[in-house]
């Protein structure tokens, strides 16, 4: 996810949940240009309802992007760094990094396959300008058209009880009891078409809905009355973090290859004759950093930027904060090679040094602590 944003003379956009939000005493902030809550009174109570039970987050400055062509697995196939082709059956996804020339991150994002003809992906917020004008760049060469899907809201509903939840709010969508992890279908609400994804960014299960815009203010509402609590971003930033899932912006960028970002998992090489942009560039690039997790042993709080000092040189937390689930600061970093997990650094804050100690960069996964 990103945390870009547009510049200071740029009104923020509104999601068709804007209303909803005002209305539940939500904290508004600016991000990625839009208008977003941050909270709706307590970040760590909203954040323990997601690990307990069930939580909502308004998601709609994401965007949904459809691909439609005889061609449009071909030029996914150039465009992503994993591969599309492993996709066979109609609503499964896969998580990929969309990667420059130079083997940098444009951005993270997940694909859906509905038939080789016709995939959709969803990519961050403050990246959407970017990669749309990147993708129809790289798309001249290929029989496959770009459609923006701006006329749909995301309600990302998410803990151990999200999809209870959202079944007893919507039982018109009963199909997607069945869905498997990264997995899609379309359901007919109302007379509306929805299309519902069993995806998330807090390591919890639920799901990920994407309706018409002017349906979200009356779902929201049945998700409320299913007992579904309201979250805002603040949450959403330390559930993924105890999660250990990558920001745009923070965790990686251009200047940070997909090796250096805790990714390597999510670059194809399977198919040598697949020549995906960046490829050569991962090829030849050097990879002298790790991407690690860090708990710290000290009283403090870890944030994004601080050093990380190590017996093989310095590094630096990208995200960082403190854990409701874990009761303690945790981070994400990059630091050299040859410092393995279990060994102690130190980390500065405010001009002193606090021990941490290097962890796997996943700490909470389905409510359960894993280190």
């Amino acid at each position: 996810m990103s945390n870009e944003t547009q510049s200071p003379s740029s009104a923020p956009a509104r999601t068709a949940l804007y209303a909803s939000h005002l209305a539940a005493g939500a904290r508004m902030v600016d991000f990625s240009g839009w208008d977003m809550p941050v909270n709706y009174g307590s970040q760590i109570e909203e954040h323990h309802a997601v690990r307990r039970d069930a939580g909502m987050f308004d998601v709609s400055h994401m965007c949904a992007l459809d691909l439609h062509g005889a061609q449009a697995q071909q030029a996914l196939r150039r465009l992503l760094a994993n591969d599309v082709a492993k996709l066979t059956v109609p609503g499964k996804a896969l998580y990929s990094c969309m990667l420059d020339e130079s083997g940098g991150v444009i951005d993270d994002l997940i694909v859906h396959f509905f038939t080789p003809q016709h995939y959709r992906l969803v990519v961050n917020a403050g990246t959407v300008d970017k990669d749309v004008a990147w993708m129809r760049a790289q798309l001249a060469a290929f029989d496959a058209q770009l459609t923006v899907r701006r006329d749909l809201a995301i309600i990302a509903v998410q803990g151990p009880q999200a999809r209870a939840r959202c079944l007893r709010a919507f039982p018109s969508i009963r199909a997607a009891a069945e869905l498997p992890p990264f997995a899609s279908l379309d359901c007919q609400v109302d007379g509306q078409l929805w299309w519902i994804a069993r995806t998330g960014y807090t390591g919890e299960d639920g799901f990920e809905i994407a309706l018409p815009n002017e349906a979200a203010a009356a779902a929201w509402q049945a998700l409320l009355d299913a007992g579904v609590a309201p979250c805002g971003l603040g949450a959403r930033d330390t559930l993924r973090l105890e999660a250990g899932m990558n920001l745009y912006g923070q965790d990686m960028d251009e200047a940070v290859s997909p090796y250096e970002a805790g990714l390597r998992w999510t670059v194809d090489l399977n198919d040598a004759a697949r020549d995906f942009i960046g490829k050569s560039a991962l090829a030849g690039r050097s990879v002298t950093h790790q991407f690690v997790g860090l708990r710290l042993l000290e009283r403090g709080v870890l944030r994004a930027h601080q050093k990380v000092v190590t017996a093989a040189g310095d590094g630096e937390i990208t995200s960082g904060s403190f854990s409701p689930s874990m009761n303690a600061s945790i981070a994400l970093a990059r630091i050299p090679l040859g410092i393995a997990v279990g060994d102690e650094v130190l980390v500065e804050i405010r001009d002193k040094q606090l021990k941490a100690k290097v962890v796997a960069p996943r700490f909470v996964r389905n409510g359960q602590i894993l280190d």
